[in-house]
C-alpha cells in the first residue's frame, strides 16, 4: 500500500472513532435521561452492540464505495479530502452540541472533494438522490411519524394502568429499545468509514471489487466501539434534555421508533443520519403529548444544522483537495 492509502485508512479510521462519540447520544441519551441506565452502564452497552451491528451487514458500506461517484474520480486525495471535511464538521457540530449527520458530513465531503476534482459529472446523481437525498428527508418525517402513533397508542392502552407499575414495565423495555437503537446505530453509522476504506482500496486495485474486506469490517467496528465508550456528553444533554422531558415511556417510543426507521434504511443500502432518526422520533413522541411540551427552537437550530451539514463538509472536502492538490498530492 501506498502511504496515502495508509493515511485513507488512518483518517477514516479517526472518523469512525469521532463518529462513535459524536453520535453516542443517538443510542444511550433517552436511556441516561430517564435514569433507568447509569452512563457508564449506557456506554459499555451502547459501545458493545454498535460493534455488533457493525458487523452484521455491510448493504450501506457498499453504496457509498460504489454508488455515490464515478470510479475514476474517487482518487486517495479525494477520499482523504472528503474524510477531513467530515472530521471537521463533525467536531464543530460536537463542541457546540448540535446533533448533526456524521453519515450526511463524510458524504457532502466526498461529494465536494469529488467535483473539485473532476466537475459534477462525476457524480452518479442519481444515485446520490435514491440512497441519500430521498432518505435524508424522508427518515426523520417516517420517524416523527411512527414515533407520534406509537406514543399516542401507548397512552390510550395504558391510560388506566397502574403509574408504577407501567413505569417499571417501560423501565425494563426501554433497556431492550436502547440495546436496539445501538444495534442499528452501528449497522447504518460504521458501515460509511467500511465504505470509504473499500472505496480506496478498489480504486488502487487493491481489491478487485467493492467487497468489505473482514479486516476492515473488524477495524471500523471496534473503532466505533471505543468511540462510543468516549462519549459525547454535549449532544446528550440535548437529545436528553432540551427537547422535551423524557420519562421511560417516551424514550422506549423514541428509540423504537428511530430503530425501524434506521434497521430498514440499512436494509436497503441506505446510509441515512441516526441523529435524524432519533431527534425526529423525540419530537414526536413529544408533539403527541401537546405541542407546547416540545421546545420548537431547538428544533430549529438542530433543522438549520440538517440543511447546512452537506453543503458545509463538502465545501470543506472541496477546499480541502485543492488544498493537498497545491501540495503535490
Amino acid at each position: 500500500m501506498t502511504v496515502l492509502i495508509i493515511l485513507v485508512i488512518a483518517g477514516a479510521l479517526i472518523f469512525d472513532y469521532i463518529n462513535g462519540f459524536h453520535d453516542t447520544a443517538n443510542a444511550i441519551a433517552t436511556v441516561v435521561s430517564t435514569r433507568v441506565l447509569s452512563p457508564t452502564a449506557a456506554i459499555l452497552m451502547a459501545a458493545t452492540c454498535n460493534i455488533a451491528g457493525a458487523l452484521i451487514a455491510t448493504h450501506v458500506a457498499k453504496t457509498i464505495a460504489s454508488g455515490l461517484v464515478v470510479q475514476s474520480a474517487a482518487t486517495d486525495t479525494v477520499v482523504l479530502s472528503a474524510i477531513i471535511g467530515g472530521i471537521a464538521w463533525n467536531l464543530i457540530t460536537w463542541v457546540y452540541g448540535i446533533p448533526s449527520s456524521s453519515s450526511h458530513a463524510l458524504i457532502g465531503g466526498l461529494v465536494g472533494a469529488a467535483i473539485a476534482r473532476g466537475g459534477a459529472e462525476v457524480v452518479t446523481w442519481g444515485g446520490l438522490v435514491e440512497k441519500v437525498l430521498v432518505p435524508l428527508v424522508a427518515s426523520p418525517i417516517v420517524g416523527f411519524i411512527i414515533a407520534f402513533l406509537l406514543m399516542t397508542l401507548i397512552a390510550r392502552l395504558f391510560a388506566h394502568a397502574n403509574p408504577d407499575r407501567a413505569g417499571n414495565t417501560f423501565r425494563r423495555l426501554q433497556l431492550v429499545s436502547s440495546a436496539l437503537m445501538a444495534l442499528s446505530h452501528g449497522q447504518n453509522d460504521a458501515q460509511k468509514s467500511m465504505g470509504i476504506i473499500t472505496l480506496a482500496l478498489v480504486s488502487n486495485g487493491v481489491i478487485a471489487k467493492p467487497e468489505v474486506p473482514l479486516w476492515v469490517k473488524l477495524a471500523c467496528a471496534l473503532t466505533m466501539g471505543l468511540g462510543t465508550a468516549a462519549g459525547g456528553w454535549r449532544i446528550i444533554k440535548t437529545l436528553g434534555h432540551k427537547i422535551i422531558r423524557l420519562e421511560p415511556v417516551h424514550g422506549f417510543a423514541a428509540e423504537t421508533a428511530g430503530a425501524a426507521v434506521i434497521l430498514t434504511a440499512s436494509r436497503f443500502g441506505m446510509p441515512i443520519s441516526t441523529t435524524h432518526a432519533i431527534t425526529a422520533s423525540i419530537f414526536g413522541v413529544g408533539a403527541s403529548k401537546r405541542l407546547s411540551a416540545v421546545r420548537w427552537q431547538v428544533a430549529k437550530n438542530v433543522l438549520v444544522a440538517w440543511v447546512l451539514t452537506i453543503p458545509c463538509a463538502g465545501t470543506v472536502g472541496a477546499l480541502c483537495y485543492l488544498l493537498l492538490r497545491a501540495f503535490g498530492l
